[in-house]
Parts: C-alpha cells; structure tokens; sequence
C-alpha cells in the first residue's frame, strides 16, 4: 500500500485534497492512504522519520521559517524515493522544484481533472504500466482510456462518455480515431466504441450494451467490421 502525505498550510486546502485523493484511490482502486495530512513541519518531519512516505503532495509557499523547497531537501535526505508533488501559486518555482526529482508540479488553485491526471501517472510510473491516455485538443485533460465506453459525435463537438462522467471536446472524428488504440472502433456515423467495455450486443436491433446501463448504435455501414473484431478478440463478455 503506498503511503501518502499532505502538508499545507490552508487547512481548507487539506480538506480538498485529502477528499479528493480518497476518491481517486476509490475510483481507481489503488491501493494507496493518506497517513497523515498537516499545516505543520515539525509534525510532517516527525512523521516522515517514523513511516514509510511514498509520495509528498508539498506545498512550496508555507508560512513558516522554512519553504517547500528547504523541507524536501530534508526530506530527501532521510528517503531518496519519496515521489514530490509541489503545488504552489507561483509559477516562478516551478524550475526550483524539480531539481528534487520531482514527479509533478501543480499550480493552483488545482483542479480535481489535474490531481487525477498526475495520480494515474504515478501509478503506472510506479507500477511500470504502460501510458494509456487519450490527451482532448482544447483542454489540458487526459482521459483514462480504459474508462471510455464511447465517443459520440454531437455536431461540431465530441462527447467522451466513460464510466464515470462526460467529457466534451471540439475535434472531427477522424482526427480523433487516428490517435486512439486499436480497440477503438466506429460503429456508427456518430459513435466510435471502445469494445473492451462492452458487455453485450444485438446484432438484431444493432444496439450496443455496457455494464452501466448505457447503449449505442450499430450502422449498417460498420456492422460486418465491428462483428469481426468483436468475435476475432472475444470481447463480449
């Protein structure tokens, strides 16, 4: 189990993000906790003395005699593989950072979209997964790629709808499907499926079925293709 730790000097901010890392562990499964978050160095020291720390999420400005900066050089003296994860609201330390072989540097006020973003890299850094994103054109977001059942064409926008929530994008579909893995397939006009996540379908109907309850379309167009790939890989489940 990796153990996290959080040191801010906003107790609001604490709260953030404690809740919002408790749901990425949850969403994700990962097998990770959050031993300990606090505003103060003595106790964050302490801590860190005493128990494993797998990963830091620091805060650079503290409002103390010491900066981010001077306690993860502290830090990495009594453990060289803590992952560090600054965040701050001035841009200008961001080169500082990373001279401490940081992992990620988040500006604030940070995003939920971000913070998860960085602790899927981190795993799979971790772990030695491959990277498996799908990177939108007008947002700094990147997707989960296992998380997408579908990609649906809505005029001039792309909907991503994964397992969890919607993602909406301006982008064609044939840019998009030029940058996506082999088990992305149109089946549709207006529907690319990622046939990994399908739990049924009805060559009858033509409509497709995923474990949560949602359904796409099969076009005439697409079908013979699609029924290929989903008997040649065995993805019904």
């Amino acid at each position: 189990m990796l153990n996290f730790v959080i040191c801010d000097d906003n107790l609001n901010i604490l709260d953030k993000f404690s809740k919002i890392l408790e749901n990425i562990f949850i969403k994700h499964n990962y097998d990770a906790k959050i031993g300990l978050k606090t505003s103060d160095i003595t106790e964050l020291l302490d801590y860190i003395d005493d128990n494993k720390t797998d990963v830091l999420i620091l805060d650079i400005n503290l409002k103390s005699d010491k900066t981010g900066l001077e306690i993860a050089s502290e830090v990495r003296k009594r453990n060289k593989d803590t992952y560090f994860i600054f965040t701050t609201a001035h841009l200008e330390y961001a080169m500082m950072a990373y001279k401490f072989k940081t992992f990620d540097y988040l500006a604030k006020p940070v995003t939920s979209d971000r913070l998860e973003e960085t602790i899927i890299r981190l795993f799979e850094d971790i772990n030695g997964l491959p990277k498996r994103y799908i990177k939108l054109d007008n947002k700094k977001t990147i997707i989960d790629e296992s998380e997408v059942l579908y990609i649906k064409r809505d005029g001039m926008k792309l909907i991503f709808h994964t397992k969890n929530r919607d993602y909406e994008t301006y982008s064609s579909f044939n840019k998009i499907q030029d940058s996506l893995p082999s088990n992305f397939i149109r089946t549709h006009k207006s529907y690319i499926v990622n046939i990994n996540n399908i739990e049924n379908l009805d060559p009858v109907t033509n409509i497709i079925y995923f474990d949560n309850g949602c359904t796409c379309d099969i076009g005439p167009k697409y079908k013979k293709m699609l029924m290929e790939e989903v008997k040649n890989r065995g993805h019904i489940k």
